[in-house]
C-alpha cells in the first residue's frame, strides 16, 4: 500500500484512475486511510487524487431533450473552465498555445459560419432565379441559365423588348413552334401549374420523410431555443441539407412565401455544426446560444444583404441573452456572410443589396401623412394577419386537416398557380414584383407603371423627369396592382405555417410594398392636377419632379413588415440597407413605429410570439409585463391539496430509494436536505445527474448495491462494518440553488426567472424549504392571469 501510494502520487489522471478501478473495495478503503494519516505536503496531493475520484461521469451536466438549460449552471461551468485553462497556461508552452487557441475558437467559429452561411444563400438565389423561370420556359442555349442569363449575352435584343431573345422560349413555343395565341397560353399556363405543383410536392415530402423540423420560417423554435430551450435535432445536418434543397423548391413553386426567415434556421443550423467541433462549445449549452445569436445575425445578413441589420435583428427580435462579446463576434459573422454573398453576386448587379433604388427627389413634410396613413394599414394588416393566421393554424392543429399537410400544400399551390398565373404582377416572384414597385420611373424604364403621357416639348435632363399624367398602361397596372393586393393578403393568411420551409418577410413586404405603390401614383396624380391646392402649392409647382412612387412603395413595404412582426430599430436599418435609400430613413422611422402602436393597441404579440405560444413553447419574453399582486406562496408546488414535495437526504438515503425515487416520479430534479424532520435545504440534483452517476457506480465501482448509502457531505456518515460501501454523489450537487422566501411578489419572481434564465426555484422560510417554482409553474400562472389556458404550456 505503501509503494502504491507513492506511485500513483507521481503518476498522471489517466494511470490513476485505470489503478484505482481495478482495486476492491477493502483495498481502496484502507489506501484512504493512508492518504489521510500523511504529512500535510502529502495531503495536498491525496486531496487532489480524493478530487479526482469524485470527478463528474460522463454526459453529467446535459440535459434532456424539450427541457430547459440552467444558464446560471452553465455560466459557473464556463468560469470554471476558463479559470482551469488560465492556471495551466503558466505550466508549459504546449498548454500556453492551448489556451491562445481556445481564446481565438470563438472567432474560428464567427468565420465559418459566415463563409458557409454567405455561400449556401448564394447558392439558394441563383437556383431560386432558374427554378422559377423553369415554369414558363428555357433556355436553348445553356438550360442553367434563368432568363435574365440567357438574354445577357444576346445581339438580337432590344431596348423594348429586353426580356426577350431567341435563345429563351416558353414551353409552348417549344413544343408547338407558336408563340402567341390562346392554345400557346394555354399550355403555357398548364405547364405552369403543373411545375409549382410539382415543386411543392418534393418539397413537403422531403421535409415529412427526411426532416420534420425544417418546416416553417423556423425563427419561433430559434427564439425559443436561444431563450434556452432544448429541441434535439432542429439544428441538426439532416435539417440543414432538407430546408436548404426545399427552400428552394417552395420558393420557386410561387407560393406566397419569401427565403429569407429560413435563411436565419439554416444560418443557425451552421452554427450549431460548428459548435459541435470545438469542445468550448458543445459541452455548454450557455456559450453555444451564444454562437447561435451570432449565426441568426449572419442569417440576416446574407437574406438581405444587410450586415448591421442583421445584427440589430438578433438583438431585437431573437436574442435571449446577447452580451457585448457576442455583439462583436454578430458582427464579424454578418460581414463575412456578407463579403462571401458579394463575391458570389447571385444579383448578378454587383451589389450587395437585394432591391436597390435611386431616388432623385428629396421627400417633403407634407408626404408625412400619407406615410402615417401607410403605417396605419401596415398595424391594421399585421393585426388581421396574425389572427387569421392564428385561428387557421390553430384549426390546423386540432382538426383533421393537419394529418393531410402533404395534401394541404398541393391544394394552396394549385389555388394560388391557378389565380396568380392570368395577373403578371402575381405571375413573377414576389422579389421581382418588390424591385419594380420600388424603382422610380426613369426615362429608360419599359414597366407599364412607367407609361406616363410625356410632354413633347419637355427638354429636361433625364435625371429629373417632372410629374406627368399617367397613360393606360398606369391605370390598367393599377386595377392588377389591387387584384394582386387582395390576393396577397388572403393567401398568405394559409400559407404560412404550412409543412414546407416559408418566410413572411417578402410577402409582408409585397403586400405594404403593392398598397403603397397605388397610395404613391394617386399623390402623383393629385399632385399634378391640383398643384394649386394649398397642400400643394408650397412644394409641388406645375414641371417639377416632387412625388416618387417607388418611396411610398418602400415605406408601405416597411409599413407592413413592422406590423406583422413588430420589429422596429433593426426594421429602419434593414430597410435602408436594403435599398440604399439612406436620406429616406425619416419617413420609414414614422411608418414603422406608426404601424407598431397600431398593431400594439390591438395584441402586444407579433407572428412569432403568437406561433410560440400556440405551439406551447416555454418561452418567458422580456418585453411582457407582469403586475399581477401574487406571492410565491400562491404559485410554489406542492399545493395544499398535493402531496408532499419530494427530496433526498445528505446522508440518509440509500441507491434503492434514490432510484424508486426516479422511477415514481417525472420530476427534473431533487432538492437535498439535513433530514426530513428539519427540511433544511442543503442543495439541488438533477434528475439526469443522479441517474447517470448511480448507472456508472454500479458499472465500475465494487461495493455499491441496492443498500448503499448515497451521501452529498464531504465526510462519509459513520456506518457499521457489515454495510456496504456508500456512494458519494457530493460532485453532482448544486450547494447553491437560487431561492426565495415564500412572501416573495411574483413580479419579482418572474424578473428573476426572466433575468437570470432559472428553470427552477426553491421556496424557503427561515432556511426551512417549503416548495418549488419552475419556469413551467411561472408560465402557467402567467397564462391563468391572463385569462388563457394554463395548460397551453406544452413541454416541460
Amino acid at each position: 500500500l505503501e509503494v502504491l501510494r507513492i506511485t500513483l502520487h507521481n503518476y498522471g489522471k489517466k494511470k490513476k484512475k485505470i489503478i484505482l478501478h481495478s482495486l476492491s473495495a477493502s483495498l481502496q478503503t484502507e489506501l484512504r486511510h493512508r492518504l489521510g494519516a500523511t504529512p500535510t505536503e502529502e495531503m495536498n496531493g491525496a486531496g487532489n487524487l480524493m478530487d479526482f475520484l469524485d470527478e463528474p461521469f460522463p454526459d453529467v451536466g446535459t440535459y434532456e431533450d424539450f427541457h430547459t438549460i440552467d444558464w446560471l449552471r452553465e455560466k459557473s461551468r464556463d468560469t470554471d473552465r476558463h479559470r482551469k485553462i488560465t492556471s495551466k497556461s503558466k505550466e508549459s508552452i504546449w498548454e500556453l498555445i492551448k489556451s491562445l487557441l481556445d481564446a481565438w475558437s470563438g472567432w474560428v467559429v464567427m468565420l465559418l459560419i459566415g463563409l458557409l452561411s454567405g455561400t449556401l444563400a448564394g447558392v439558394i438565389d441563383l437556383a431560386v432565379d432558374w427554378m422559377t423561370d423553369l415554369k414558363e420556359g428555357v433556355c436553348l442555349s445553356a438550360f442553367w441559365y434563368s432568363h435574365e442569363q440567357c438574354c445577357w449575352t444576346s445581339n438580337e435584343t432590344t431596348f423594348d423588348d429586353r426580356d426577350k431573345c431567341p435563345q429563351w422560349q416558353k414551353w409552348a413555343e417549344l413544343m408547338t413552334g407558336h408563340a402567341e395565341g390562346a392554345g400557346a397560353y394555354v399550355l403555357n399556363y398548364f405547364l405552369y401549374i403543373l411545375w409549382a405543383l410539382l415543386f411543392s410536392f418534393l418539397a413537403v415530402s422531403l421535409v415529412r420523410v427526411f426532416a420534420p423540423y425544417a418546416c416553417g420560417s423556423g425563427i419561433p423554435e430559434i427564439k425559443t431555443i436561444l431563450s434556452g430551450f432544448i429541441i434535439r435535432g432542429y439544428l441538426g445536418k439532416w435539417t440543414l441539407l432538407i430546408k436548404t434543397v426545399t427552400l428552394v423548391l417552395a420558393v420557386s413553386s410561387g407560393l406566397s412565401l419569401g427565403k429569407e426567415g429560413p435563411l436565419v434556421h439554416v444560418a443557425c443550423c451552421c452554427g450549431n455544426l460548428f459548435c459541435s467541433l470545438f469542445s468550448k462549445y458543445s459541452k455548454n449549452e450557455g456559450k453555444r446560444r451564444e454562437v447561435l445569436s451570432a449565426a441568426a445575425a449572419a442569417g440576416v445578413s446574407v437574406a438581405f444583404g444587410a450586415p448591421i441589420g442583421g445584427v440589430l435583428f438578433s438583438l431585437e427580435e431573437v436574442s435571449y441573452y446577447f452580451p457585448l462579446k457576442t455583439l462583436w463576434r454578430s458582427f464579424f459573422a454578418a460581414l463575412v456572410a456578407a463579403f462571401t454573398l458579394r463575391s458570389i453576386n447571385p444579383f448578378g448587379n454587383s451589389r450587395l443589396v437585394l432591391f436597390y433604388v435611386e431616388y432623385h427627389t428629396p421627400w417633403y413634410m407634407a408626404e408625412l401623412v400619407p406615410f402615417i396613413l401607410l403605417g396605419v394599414f401596415g398595424g391594421l394588416w399585421g393585426t388581421l394577419f396574425i389572427r387569421a393566421n392564428i385561428a387557421w393554424c390553430r384549426r390546423r392543429k386540432t382538426t383533421q386537416l393537419g394529418k393531410y399537410p402533404v395534401l394541404e400544400v398541393i391544394a394552396v399551390t394549385g389555388i394560388t398557380a391557378v389565380l396568380a398565373y392570368p395577373n403578371p404582377y402575381t405571375r413573377r416572384s414576389t422579389s421581382e414584383l418588390i424591385s419594380e414597385l420600388f424603382n422610380d420611373c426613369g426615362a429608360l424604364e419599359s414597366s407599364q407603371l412607367c407609361d406616363y403621357i410625356n410632354n413633347p416639348n419637355m427638354s429636361r435632363p433625364v435625371d429629373d423627369i417632372p410629374d406627368r399624367p399617367a397613360g393606360p398602361g398606369v391605370y390598367n397596372a393599377l386595377w392588377q396592382l389591387a387584384l394582386a393586393l387582395v390576393f396577397k393578403i388572403v393567401i398568405t393568411i394559409f400559407t404560412f405555417g404550412m409543412k414546407i420551409p416559408s418566410g413572411l418577410f417578402i410577402p409582408s413586404m409585397a403586400v405594404g410594398a403593392i398598397a403603397g405603390r397605388i397610395v404613391g401614383i394617386a399623390v402623383e396624380q393629385m399632385a399634378y392636377h391640383h398643384h394649386d391646392w394649398i397642400i400643394f402649392k408650397n412644394w409641388c409647382r406645375p414641371g417639377a419632379d416632387c412625388v416618387t412612387p417607388g418611396l411610398y412603395a418602400m415605406v408601405g413595404a416597411a409599413a407592413c413588415l413592422g406590423g406583422v412582426t413588430r420589429m422596429t430599430v433593426s426594421l429602419v436599418v434593414i430597410m435602408f440597407e436594403l435599398t440604399g435609400g439612406l436620406e429616406y430613413i425619416v419617413p420609414l422611422m414614422a411608418a414603422a413605429v406608426t404601424s407598431k402602436w397600431v398593431a400594439d393597441a390591438f395584441g402586444k404579440e407579433g407572428i412569432y410570439e403568437s406561433h410560440i405560444q400556440l405551439n406551447g413553447y416555454p418561452y418567458l419574453d422580456v418585453r411582457d409585463e407582469f403586475t399581477h399582486r401574487t406571492l410565491a406562496t400562491d404559485v410554489m408546488r406542492p399545493r395544499r391539496s398535493e402531496p408532499p414535495l419530494a427530496v433526498l437526504t445528505q446522508d440518509t438515503t440509500t441507491v434503492e430509494d434514490v432510484e424508486t425515487l426516479i422511477k415514481d416520479t417525472d420530476y427534473n430534479g431533487f432538492p437535498v436536505v439535513v433530514s426530513r424532520e428539519s427540511e433544511r435545504l442543503i442543495g439541488f440534483v438533477q434528475r439526469r445527474d443522479l441517474t447517470l452517476a448511480i448507472k456508472n457506480a454500479r458499472q465500475k465501482q465494487d461495493g455499491v448495491v441496492s443498500s448503499s448509502v448515497v451521501y452529498f457531505t464531504e465526510d462519509a456518515p459513520q456506518l457499521p462494518a457489515s454495510n456496504p460501501q456508500p456512494l458519494k454523489l457530493r460532485r453532482i450537487l448544486n450547494l447553491s440553488p437560487f431561492t426565495v422566501t415564500d412572501h416573495t411578489p411574483m413580479e419579482t419572481v418572474v424578473d428573476i426567472f426572466r433575468k437570470l434564465g432559472l428553470r427552477q426555484c426553491l421556496v424557503t422560510r427561515s432556511g426551512r424549504l417549503l416548495g418549488i417554482i419552475t419556469k413551467k409553474d411561472v408560465l402557467r400562472h402567467m397564462a391563468q392571469m391572463m385569462n388563457q389556458d394554463p395548460e397551453s404550456i406544452m413541454f416541460n
